[in-house]
C-alpha cells in the first residue's frame, strides 16, 4: 500500500488503535490512569534556578502536579514557572526536564523575570528558530541557529518564552501552532513579539546538607526512572537503553529538521509506536491513529522509520 494513500487504512483491532495514546504536552489537567502510579515513596529536591534554599517534592502524578508541588514550596504561583532543568540552574536546553526524570536529578524551576518586547523585520524567509513547550502551556525559545535572522536580534534569547505574537496571546499553545503562526509572516513583513525571559540569578545558591549533596554528582548512577506525562500520572521504569536514548534524539532532530519544533516527548511516542512495526506503512497508520493532528509529511515518516528501523537492528 502506498505511504500517501495510508490515512485510507483502518487500525484492523482495537488492540492495535490503541497501541500508544497521545501524550499531549500542551496545557490542561491531569487524566485518569493509564499505566500505574509508582508505589514506593519518591522525594525529589528542588530549588528555584535564579536561587533560593532546597525544598523537597513529592506525591505527584504529572507535570501539572510536580510544577504546582514545585510552587508551593516556594510560596510563589505554579503559573511563575517557566520550566525545569536537571542538575543545573543553569538556561541550559540540553538538560530540560521532560519526559523522565531520573530517580537521583536535582530539579531547578526557572520562574518568570522581565518581559520584553520586540519588533523583527521578516528579511529572509526562515527565522532560525527552534520552539519547545514546558507541559503546561508555555512555548519558549529552544535553539536560535548561528547566523541566523534572529541570531541578530541579540535581545532575543535562547530559554525566553514567547507570550504573544503581534498582540495575539498565544498562552496554552501548542509548540507546532506556534512555529505555523511565525512561519505565516512573508519576507518583507514585520511583527512584534512580547517575550518573557527568565529570572537572572541573584547570587550562590543555598546550600545543600550532606544528605542532599550536589545530585549532579550522581546523574546516571540510578537504574530506574521516573515518567513524567502531561496528562496521566507518572510511571516507574527502566532507564532508557543507549540504542533507545539516540534513536528518540535522532527523531527529535528531525522534528526540528521538518517541523521548527523539539519535544522529546513527542519523540518518544513515535518511537513507541514504530518499534514494533513490520513496515512503513504500519507506523503510518499508527502515526495516524495517535498523531493524527499533526498531519507529518510522508518523507518525515520514512526518515523517522529508518531511524526506528536502525534501532532494531543494533
Amino acid at each position: 500500500m502506498p505511504l500517501g494513500l495510508r490515512r485510507k487504512a483502518k487500525a484492523k483491532s482495537k488492540e492495535t488503535a490503541q497501541l500508544v495514546k497521545v501524550e499531549q504536552v500542551g496545557a490542561g489537567g491531569c487524566s485518569l490512569p493509564d499505566p500505574p502510579p509508582p508505589t514506593r515513596k519518591l522525594v525529589f529536591y528542588t530549588q528555584l534556578a535564579h536561587g533560593s534554599a532546597t525544598g523537597r517534592v513529592e506525591n505527584f502524578t504529572c507535570v501539572q502536579e510536580l510544577y504546582a508541588k514545585i510552587a508551593g514550596v516556594f510560596g510563589i504561583s505554579a503559573s511563575e514557572i517557566l520550566y525545569c532543568t536537571l542538575n543545573t540552574p543553569k538556561v541550559d536546553m540540553e538538560n530540560l526536564l521532560g519526559s523522565h526524570v531520573g530517580l537521583e536529578d536535582f530539579i531547578f524551576a526557572h520562574v518568570k523575570g522581565n518581559q520584553k518586547e520586540v519588533n523583527v523585520y521578516k528579511s529572509e524567509d526562515s527565522l532560525g528558530l527552534t520552539i519547545t513547550e514546558n507541559g503546561t502551556g508555555y512555548a519558549f525559545i529552544r535553539r536560535i541557529k548561528d547566523g541566523s535572522l534572529i541570531d541578530a536580534v541579540k535581545t532575543i534569547c535562547v530559554g525566553d518564552h514567547i507570550e504573544s505574537v503581534n498582540g495575539e496571546n498565544i498562552t496554552g499553545w501548542r509548540h507546532y501552532d506556534v512555529v505555523k503562526k511565525l512561519k505565516e509572516f512573508k519576507k518583507g513583513e514585520s511583527f512584534t513579539l512580547k517575550l518573557i525571559e527568565p529570572k537572572k540569578a541573584f547570587g550562590k545558591l543555598g546550600p545543600r546538607s550532606k544528605a542532599e549533596k550536589s545530585s549532579a554528582e550522581k546523574i546516571g548512577t540510578g537504574r530506574k526512572t521516573l515518567r513524567l506525562r502531561s496528562k496521566g500520572p507518572a510511571s516507574m521504569e527502566d532507564m532508557p537503553s543507549e540504542t533507545k536514548t539516540k534513536a528518540i534524539e535522532k527523531i527529535d532532530d528531525l522534528l526540528e529538521l521538518y517541523m521548527g519544533i523539539q519535544d522529546i516527548d513527542l519523540a518518544t511516542t513515535m518511537f513507541e509506536a514504530g518499534k514494533d512495526k513490520g513496515n512503513p506503512d504500519e507506523f503510518a497508520v499508527a502515526l495516524d491513529e495517535t498523531l493524527g493532528d499533526f498531519a507529518f509529511p510522508d518523507e518525515f515518516v520514512f526518515d523517522v522509520w529508518g531511524v526506528i528501523g536502525d534501532a532494531k537492528r543494533e
